[in-house]
């Protein structure tokens, strides 16, 4: 065997290092990170949507709160405003500002998204209108007592008219029997009546006759007299009833009809004016002449005043003799 001091030609071969472990090390570790971090982000999206929900629950849960405190308020108003029709007349300004307030609430409420600030917007707003409505229904409670109390008063005045259309039908029934008495009391009375038949002379002279056929007219007379007739004039009818037995009317010297308490409707033979003073006689005479001859038999005098009877007195007119 030979030995040199020169280095061999034959290079010396180092050993393999194994980089395949390191690298699945490596690729272990990324994917356990990787799968670490996937873990977080995802318990980490949960927690957010886990927080979303609960702020979408609870603001539902508080538009839910918010719908239910307006729909009460709402049924409030509608007893408040359907319990007194007046209140429409009264508070027209505060209905309108109710009025108001609802469209601005149903406005929130409906929206399917609406926001937190929305939603205390509306709260408050539902505050409000719930005040109002307690002043309505204060108004209400209030409208109401005037309400009873006026119906009170109105039940008692309505007595009290009633009482009074009593008293007064029976004041007017006391007057109207008192105005008859009166109208009848101041009746007058006729006595001592005259019928005085004459014979006008072509000299002008009179004459008493009492024969028939020379009678030119017939002079009646009688006294009237009432202690309680107001003085002035009062009209007092004459009937002369012939011996036919038929009252004797003629137009042509003022003949008419008028009214009688017992007998209704009658003619009247003269209607004479008699000028009266309170309590004392008044005398009565004036003539009638008839467009006719007068006949043979008995006339009838009939008084009448006031629509009585208040005299009566009779004269026969005969025949006469041959030299009558």
């Amino acid at each position: 065997m030979s030995t040199s001091n020169y280095p061999s030609a034959t290079p010396t071969q180092e050993p393999k290092k194994d980089y395949k472990g390191l690298i699945i090390a490596l690729l272990a570790a990324g994917l356990l990170g990787t799968w670490g971090y996937l873990l977080w982000n995802n318990n980490k999206n949960e927690q957010t949507i886990q927080q979303k929900e609960a702020t979408i629950a609870q603001v539902t849960d508080e538009k839910t709160e918010l719908q239910r405190n307006f729909d009460a308020s709402l049924a409030r108003l509608d007893s408040v405003t359907g319990y007194n029709n007046q209140l429409e007349g009264k508070l027209t300004d505060r209905n309108s500002e109710i009025s108001k307030l609802k469209k601005e609430i149903r406005s929130i409420l409906n929206k399917s998204n609406a926001t937190a600030s929305e939603l205390k917007r509306a709260k408050t707003l539902i505050a409000e209108m719930n005040e109002k409505v307690a002043n309505l229904e204060q108004e209400v409670a209030r409208l109401t007592a005037e309400n009873t109390q006026l119906n009170t008063d109105l039940g008692t005045e309505r007595q009290k008219t009633t009482q009074l259309t009593s008293d007064l039908a029976t004041t007017t029934s006391a007057k109207q029997e008192l105005e008859k008495t009166v109208d009848i009391a101041s009746t007058l009375n006729a006595y001592n009546i005259a019928v005085t038949p004459i014979n006008e002379k072509n000299s002008g002279k009179e004459k008493v006759t009492s024969t028939a056929k020379r009678v030119d007219k017939l002079v009646i007379s009688f006294d009237v007299d009432n202690r309680i007739a107001p003085a002035g004039t009062a009209e007092v009818y004459v009937v002369v009833i012939g011996p036919d037995g038929k009252p004797v009317s003629q137009e042509s010297l003022g003949s008419g009809s008028f009214t009688t308490r017992e007998d209704g409707e009658r003619p009247f033979t003269a209607k004479v004016p008699v000028k009266i003073e309170t309590g004392k006689k008044t005398p009565v005479e004036f003539a009638w002449k008839s467009n006719n001859d007068f006949q043979r038999g008995n006339y009838k005098i009939e008084i009448y005043h006031n629509g009585f009877k208040i005299g009566e007195g009779t004269r026969e007119l005969k025949k006469g003799g041959l030299f009558g």
